[in-house]
């Protein structure tokens, strides 16, 4: 299976960071068929542009979706709104869907979600995916650039993993604001740089594009570098990160 093939399924087949609902949705119902053998990816090959660009082609292959419309820049008197990142025809129910996607991995720290970039925390992304992408299809801008494409229903899908420090014993909360989490989901584990010595296990380098599905057998040793984080999996399949000891107050 290919590098490509191995992270579509993940996608096709994970849960969501929140817990199910109308709103946040999974890829469950979509039953693609496999990428082709030969399919190469020729775009930009930071994590979420390969992971849209993979959640795109799930619903192109999908016998019960249609794909509209995919990236829409939107642009109101000269100001940039953002990009809608699909529209789908959902064919059984015979409606247009807006669905916004990121691929996310967030550190729990005194109560708060943050990113390996602390910038980038849970707090902020949900509601910004709420209450600003998901609203674009309902915007002037969209309904005069896009006047045929009626959008009777939104769905968020936010997947990643959600990461425990094991060595600070933090209550691990239910909830981001509003919003259930997937206990699921709660599966990574994460400590500074001067805990990296209680870890038990050898840990294997992980580049980004397989953060989400995990090592090859011939993936690299790697050791915590003081300077800034890495991200990697033990031979019994956990996954880490090890930060900076300045993490997040002063950014890794």
């Amino acid at each position: 299976m290919s590098e490509l093939d191995e992270f579509y399924q993940w996608i096709i087949t994970s849960p969501n960071l929140i817990e199910q609902s109308k709103l946040c949705s999974n890829l469950n119902a979509l039953k693609p068929s496999p990428v082709a053998p030969d399919t190469e990816y020729h775009g930009n090959y930071r994590l979420g542009f390969v992971y849209q660009h993979l959640c795109t082609q799930a619903f192109i292959n999908s016998p019960h979706y249609q794909l509209l419309a995919e990236e829409i820049q939107l642009s109101e008197q000269g100001r940039t709104l953002g990009a809608i990142d699909l529209i789908v025809h959902n064919l059984a129910q015979d409606i247009t869907e807006h669905w916004e996607v990121a691929i996310k991995f967030y550190l729990l720290h005194k109560g708060h979600w943050y990113g390996p970039n602390a910038h980038d925390q849970l707090e902020l992304k949900l509601p910004h995916m709420v209450n600003h992408q998901l609203q674009m299809s309902q915007s002037d801008a969209f309904k005069q650039q896009c006047p045929e494409l009626n959008v009777n229903s939104h769905h968020l899908l936010l997947q990643g993993r959600l990461y425990i420090n094991p060595f600070n014993h933090e209550i691990v909360p239910s909830h981001c604001l509003d919003f259930k989490l997937n206990s699921s989901q709660i599966n990574g584990y994460w400590c500074h740089y001067s805990q990296a010595h209680q870890i038990k296990e050898t840990l294997y380098a992980l580049p980004k594009v397989r953060w989400a599905t995990g090592k090859l057998p011939d993936s690299p040793i790697v050791e915590p570098n003081p300077q800034r984080f890495i991200h990697a999996q033990t031979d019994s399949g956990r996954f880490w990160f090890v930060v900076p000891d300045a993490w997040p107050e002063q950014n890794a």
